[in-house]
């Protein structure tokens, strides 16, 4: 995977990430099949243009800030919000946040979850992206949507590296534009 060295680009001239995207299968339980990101980071020149793609989609939504969910939101969200010149909101697991900070439940496939943010992190009148590795079935996503709207900020789209569209994610998040570099069918 090192080096750009056969690498394709799509139609559009924009580089094919796929292949810096590793299946493993089984992972984090028996039947499902992991989409690993560790190649597309360890590539520079693919990391990238990751960057370059979802900055140039996030600029034309005029966002005022930039949500990365915890963790591998991070991964992308701060350097976007750093192309931009816009703030990076963190939206983390119970317990991590020290100021005080709004909160919500909700389901995954798993089980339950909360996601926390804190509670000056937006106000009225901002537009919020919010920017995630991967979008499944959505229920993340679609909290730390509600968690932007419960400090009144307007979200003006979710934006991911990957999207597993067989679980629907789109339906779920149908209020908002969501955009994903890479589709799995």
């Amino acid at each position: 995977m090192r080096g750009l060295r056969g690498a394709t680009l799509t139609h559009c001239g924009r580089m094919d990430l796929t292949p810096y995207i590793r299946d493993i299968p089984d992972f984090p339980q028996p039947g499902i099949l992991f989409r690993d990101i560790t190649p597309l980071l360890g590539e520079p020149a693919a990391y990238n243009a990751a960057l370059d793609e979802m900055a140039a989609w996030a600029r034309q939504r005029e966002p005022t800030a930039v949500i990365g969910i915890e963790s591998r939101g991070f991964i992308f969200g701060m350097p976007v919000a750093v192309r931009l010149g816009l703030p990076f909101v963190p939206v983390r697991k119970p317990g991590k946040l020290p100021a005080a900070r709004m909160s919500i439940e909700f389901s995954l496939e798993y089980g339950q979850s909360q996601l926390d943010i804190h509670a000056d992190a937006l106000s009225r009148g901002d537009r919020a992206l919010v920017v995630d590795d991967v979008l499944a079935t959505g229920g993340t996503a679609q909290a730390a949507c509600k968690l932007a709207e419960l400090l009144q900020a307007e979200v003006c789209g979710v934006l991911t590296l990957i999207e597993l569209t067989p679980l629907g994610a789109r339906q779920r998040l149908d209020a908002y534009e969501v955009h994903s570099l890479i589709r799995y069918d």
